[in-house]
């Protein structure tokens, strides 16, 4: 389903390098809930975003769903990452002018004809947020929600397009522990009901004994 191959991620400056990601293999089956978990600057969210189609590796291959994303073209990586591919992210980057409704239809707004007004995508958001837990929040705007909250709706629109794959970078960073706890809940519940593979990353070594499959980034490879 997703398949990681010899990840090497190297930023440079002047005549300085960094190497991040020193050949990271990573092979994840559909419907797996897994967790790579890692310091602060050990590179989790560069390897996510290499998973994602978000950021170029210096060196190897990433193949999802039969696919090797980085031999595309930009427009058939960006179907991808907008229709198979759910992203939540720690800081939630819901748009502060629209509501809880628009927000979460956005992704599917992008890679449609439909309007926000349209009775099948308004029914789908409807509903996801009900799953969320904000059926009561539809016309809401982002700063009129609390933390908790703003992530929930933030996985409601990561799953409009019902993407075959979720990424969770440190989705509970800005939360409280119990509110933390309900985050993950939930992801899990949804990826469980769903079929879907979860690819979680955080430094909270807690939440990670969550997932079905643990991995910890250390010098720039994964250790399971």
């Amino acid at each position: 389903m997703l398949e990681a191959k010899n990840i090497h991620k190297v930023y440079y400056s002047g005549n300085k390098q960094l190497e991040v990601l020193k050949g990271v293999n990573l092979s994840i089956d559909k419907g797996k809930f897994v967790a790579i978990v890692g310091p602060s600057g050990a590179g989790k969210s560069t390897l996510l975003h290499i998973l994602g189609g978000l950021d170029i590796p210096t060196k190897g291959e990433v193949v999802f769903e039969q696919k090797d994303i980085y031999n595309l073209n930009d427009a058939q990586l960006s179907r991808i990452r907008n229709e198979r591919i759910g992203f939540v992210f720690q800081f939630y980057h819901l748009l502060s002018e629209f509501t809880v409704l628009e927000n979460v239809s956005m992704p599917a707004l992008i890679s449609s004809q439909s309007t926000v007004h349209s009775p099948q995508l308004k029914g789908q958001a409807v509903e996801l947020l009900k799953e969320v837990g904000l059926s009561d929040r539809l016309i809401h705007f982002p700063n009129q929600l609390s933390g908790g909250e703003k992530q929930r709706v933030a996985i409601a629109r990561a799953l409009i397009n019902k993407p075959g794959l979720l990424l969770c970078d440190e989705p509970t960073g800005n939360l409280d522990s119990k509110t933390s706890d309900e985050i993950v809940a939930l992801v899990k519940r949804i990826s469980l009901e769903n079929r879907m593979t979860v690819v979680l990353v955080t430094h909270n070594a807690e939440l990670a004994k969550t997932a079905q499959i643990i991995y910890h980034l250390r010098d720039g490879v994964l250790v399971n």
